[in-house]
């Protein structure tokens, strides 16, 4: 199952196992579970003998699915399916945690985990090839080493198409709760705790409205917002990040291969060297905050969602931005439900099925041919009369003979059944004809729009609603900067971000030296 070279890396990540784990494996005839129980005996001979294997009942309702249990105690986790891919470090981190090697978390979020009074049976499907889903079962699986009275089981929608197809399960991550729908998307630990402990929101909105006013507080922790932290932290001030999620869109993306120095990453890798590189430096990261109202003066205030204040001499915003939408009938209504915004994690669920593809720029059509590999047919759908695609993939869209391209055509309703997607409309901008087309899902490509609603009637804002910046990155109000994505500063893309970053945080070190110097008192003549 496993080829020399990761059998020797398991191998040297499972000599830190302190406690027996004995993993019960739950099989059938099926080539699936064959193929679980090579990766389960790979396991064991890379176990230095602290790990076995035994038979589980013929009750069990997912098959091929497997436990680790720490022997003698009531610690565990499951997966149903077979966590290769994406997940194969989940299934590395679940057997380490199990095993007894200490969860990188939190002393503060440790006890609170182990605090949880009551019962909670976590499903969450997943699959193998979302980048996002890793983050939610990792968390999870933590959660329930920590209090045993956490169940978990990571589903590969994938193996389990049936159960997927009478949950309606059309996006990954997607997680239940004792049965019933929790929550999906990128999710950590402190979110879901916010979540299970009502009152943890409230406490920690109290205890960040407690914090020392700072030098610079930055709002978001994209790749601007961390190369701002990096460049003051440095300069010796008071630094604090809020950040909704650190990482900010990063997370979302794939591949990543025009950084310069990195020849190749992707998302996640990328958004934990951001953190890791941030947390080098004296900086308070308050994570899960998302700013609702910033209040200028000599000292700023940031309010949160959660009720907090925080207050700061200089702010940097770099909150980023989100998946544009398209704004149409039933795409609210059927979001999670054929309506996606993000083909590498929830492609794979609509295998064999018919899609569409919303946009004809670098993201849309890299999404088609995607597709195209797994889906039964795409149909791309462009505004505008060309493709504003890159020559290399359009050439690329062209060779697809399950791919039919659609332009001058505006979206105008997407159509379902009052559980999932059954098709959209869309004009034909040139004959003003109205066309429908019969599909199961559909992909929206068209860009991105930015984070500043929170921000409208107190700096100035473009007619897209960026935040308008000078030279420096300052703001329309003395002492607030602005950084990256949600800025007016063209070429939306991660180098040029984190460029921004650097120089609103140099701009805001220049502006507290300059402020700090008018606050001396005048020298006394002699």
């Amino acid at each position: 199952m496993l080829d020399a070279d990761l059998k020797a890396q398991l191998s040297s990540y499972l000599e830190r196992v302190v406690h027996p784990i004995e993993i019960v494996a739950h099989t059938d005839a099926s080539a699936k579970a064959q193929e679980m129980s090579a990766l389960l005996q790979d396991i064991v001979s890379a176990g230095h003998g602290k790990i076995s294997v035994v038979a589980g009942s013929n009750d069990t309702a997912r098959k091929p699915s497997f436990d680790i249990n720490r022997k003698g105690t009531d610690i565990g986790v499951s997966f149903a399916g077979i966590p290769m891919g994406h997940e194969f470090t989940s299934l590395v981190l679940a057997l380490l945690q199990v095993g007894g090697h200490p969860i990188k978390l939190d002393e503060k979020v440790i006890e609170q985990i182990r605090n949880l009074d009551g019962d909670f049976v976590f499903e969450t499907f997943i699959s193998l090839s979302c980048h996002n889903c890793p983050e939610v079962v990792q968390a999870l699986n933590a959660m329930s080493v920590i209090n045993p009275r956490i169940k978990v089981v990571a589903v590969d929608g994938g193996v389990f198409p049936k159960e997927v197809e009478e949950r309606q399960v059309m996006a990954v991550p997607m997680m239940y709760l004792n049965g019933q729908h929790f929550g999906q998307g990128r999710t950590n630990v402190e979110e879901i705790l916010a979540k299970l402990d009502t009152g943890a929101s409230a406490r920690a909105a109290e205890e960040l409205s407690k914090k020392d006013v700072f030098d610079v507080l930055i709002v978001g922790g994209g790749p601007a917002g961390a190369a701002a932290a990096i460049y003051t932290a440095r300069k010796g001030i008071r630094t604090g990040v809020i950040a909704d999620r650190f990482g900010g869109q990063v997370l979302d993306t794939l591949s990543i291969e025009n950084f310069v120095s990195v020849k190749e990453t992707d998302g996640q890798k990328f958004a934990v060297s951001l953190e890791q590189h941030v947390k080098e430096y004296e900086v308070d990261i308050m994570n899960t905050q998302r700013a609702s109202k910033i209040v200028p003066g000599k000292i700023k205030e940031v309010h949160t969602e959660s009720g907090a204040v925080l207050k700061a001499k200089s702010v940097i915003i770099s909150t980023g931005a989100r998946w544009r939408e398209i704004n149409v009938p039933g795409e609210k209504e059927y979001r999670n439900h054929g309506v996606a915004y993000c083909p590498h994690c929830d492609g794979p669920l609509f295998k064999g099925k018919r899609v569409a593809v919303i946009g004809g720029g670098n993201s849309g059509v890299e999404a088609a041919i995607d597709l195209a590999g797994i889906v039964e047919h795409v149909t791309l759908i462009e505004f505008g009369a060309e493709l504003r695609a890159d020559a290399v993939l359009q050439r690329k869209l062209a060779t697809l003979r399950n791919v039919k391209v659609i332009k001058s055509a505006q979206t105008s309703e997407i159509h379902g059944d009052g559980k999932k997607v059954v098709g959209l409309s869309y004009t034909d901008r040139e004959s003003g004809q109205s066309h429908r087309v019969d599909l199961e899902g559909v992909f929206v490509q068209i860009g991105l729009v930015p984070n500043t609603e929170w921000l409208k009637g107190t700096i100035d804002l473009s007619k897209h609603g960026e935040i308008e910046v000078d030279a420096k990155g300052q703001t329309s109000e003395t002492g607030i900067f602005a950084a990256g994505d949600v800025t007016t500063v063209p070429y939306k893309q991660i180098v040029i971000a984190v460029g921004e970053g650097a120089k609103a945080a140099l701009g805001s070190f220049d502006y507290l030296i300059r402020s700090s110097a008018d606050d001396e008192p005048a020298a006394k003549a002699a």
